[in-house]
């Protein structure tokens, strides 16, 4: 069992608890998933680049994601439908909790003059999104091999009813929002 899933099972269910008063250890909001998706324009002209960013996804996840297909033509990008334009990954279990301890303790950190992330990014319903500038700041990444920079966006899916206990919950698991 990693660091994460053994820290989050303690601490967070108690101060969850004692903050929103709940009565049974099942009202506990949860993470459910975290998804990875990155986006690759490129891959209309140069299908070899997708190719690229699947690796790498493969290397940060630990895991081979699926290729994401166009739903509708755009003459102005030049995409058909149906073509792949990206990929992305979706963690559960073990997975998830080894990627969100790499996140929080490793890669965070590692991002120039950062201040935390925004505590703005919920969606309304518990669900957390943020985006990565690029994919170096994770430790499997060489820095050598690296064609091109690419970013990705990562959404971390949790059985909160409201932002303000998913925040909570994110909090205490160690993400580091900005004041």
């Amino acid at each position: 069992m990693s660091r994460m899933k053994e820290k989050y099972s303690d601490e967070v269910a108690k101060g969850l608890m004692e903050k929103f008063g709940y009565k049974n250890i099942m009202e506990i909001p949860k993470i459910e998933k975290v998804v990875l998706n990155m986006g690759v324009g490129e891959a209309v002209s140069n299908p070899k680049v997708l190719d690229v960013a699947i690796n790498d996804m493969t290397i940060i996840a630990g895991q081979k994601p699926v290729v994401t297909r166009a739903k509708k033509s755009i003459a102005a990008f030049k995409i058909r439908e149906g073509m792949p334009i990206g990929a992305k990954v979706t963690l559960r279990g073990q997975r998830m909790y080894e990627f969100l301890d790499k996140l929080l303790n490793i890669a965070l950190p590692r991002v120039r003059d950062f201040r935390g992330v925004s505590p703005k990014s919920f969606d309304g319903r518990g669900n957390y999104t943020m985006g990565i500038k690029e994919q170096l700041i994770f430790p499997e990444i060489e820095y050598e091999k690296v064609d091109k920079v690419r970013g990705m966006d990562i959404i971390i899916v949790t059985t909160a009813k409201t932002d303000e206990e998913a925040r909570e919950l994110l909090k205490l698991m160690g993400m580091p929002f900005s004041a």
